[in-house]
């Protein structure tokens, strides 16, 4: 994965962070589909790229919100 910290999330741009987003949906994908056909090693790696693209949707968020202010 690529960022997994809240902290790193903040320092990124609004494009910065549609990218990592985009990276982390094809990570979440194969994951699913490994996950699927052999098992992971750790299924909570599933839960916790969930959880990292959702950091990234609330900063991306956070970002416009503040830009429309």
């Amino acid at each position: 994965m690529k960022s997994s910290k809240l902290a790193d999330y903040v320092k990124m741009s609004e494009s910065d962070l549609q990218t990592e987003i985009k990276e982390l949906k094809k990570e979440l994908f194969k994951a699913r589909f490994q996950h699927a056909m052999n098992g992971l090693d750790n299924p909570k790696k599933l839960t916790e790229i969930r959880r990292n693209i959702a950091r990234a949707n609330t900063m991306k968020h956070t970002i416009s919100i503040n830009a429309s202010k």
